[in-house]
């Protein structure tokens, strides 16, 4: 939370903790993915309730009810500090690799185990955009590797979102060609956080599924 902003969540501790303001367990397992594939982690460590950066502008979840009522030029400052800088380093690291080959960028999240009083099934969640060929070849690859290394996980794909949906992800298959972008979601259930040994596991497995998965395509 920028120092900047934490008058505006006090007395929302609660929310702040809960998914509504992080991904707990996202950026361990971004960082052992990066580790593992030698790839580049550019990681939004600002809260989504300050603003939501996998949302497009003037998406109505872009900014939180704490910030929504912010004047113009605030919001702006908003955009200005946290939003444009991490999906210009994106982009610009993308068009960077694409030189060379096709790229993989893959955006890492957790998802809260019950919504609106339903426990979701999923343990692994792949997002993607099953029109784009080259996206189908990696989530393909990436569950055949996740089953042979955590065999008693759930995978499926899109779920529990759609990867299609408005994301950072879609915004970039708008300005790449589907031939040399793959943009993949991995979605994991928080509930593999309350067996801390067991989510080092899941982890590790994770980290090795995407390294295998991305050297055989």
């Amino acid at each position: 939370m920028p120092p900047r902003y934490r008058a505006l969540f006090r007395g929302a501790a609660a929310e702040l903790k809960s998914h509504r303001g992080w991904d707990p367990g996202a950026l361990d397992l971004a960082r052992a993915i990066a580790f593992a594939s030698n790839a580049p982690l550019l990681a939004n460590t600002t809260s989504r309730l300050v603003v939501e950066c996998n949302r497009s502008l003037g998406h109505p979840q872009l900014f939180s009810a704490f910030t929504r009522d912010l004047d113009p030029a605030e919001q702006f400052r908003l955009l200005a500090m946290f939003y444009h800088p991490h999906r210009r380093a994106v982009e610009v690291s993308l068009r960077r690799a694409m030189r060379r080959r096709r790229a993989v960028h893959m955006g890492v999240h957790t998802f809260t185990p019950v919504w609106n009083g339903k426990r979701r099934r999923a343990d692994i969640g792949l997002l993607f955009d099953p029109k784009r060929r080259f996206e189908g070849e990696v989530v393909e690859a990436l569950s055949r590797e996740l089953r042979a290394r955590a065999p008693k996980l759930q995978v499926r794909r899109n779920s529990p979102y759609r990867g299609w949906t408005d994301g950072l992800t879609t915004t970039l298959r708008g300005r790449f060609p589907a031939a040399s972008y793959a943009g993949i979601e991995l979605e994991v259930n928080q509930a593999l956080l309350r067996n801390p040994v067991g989510w080092k596991q899941v982890t590790a497995a994770i980290a090795d599924a995407v390294r295998r998965a991305i050297e055989t395509l």
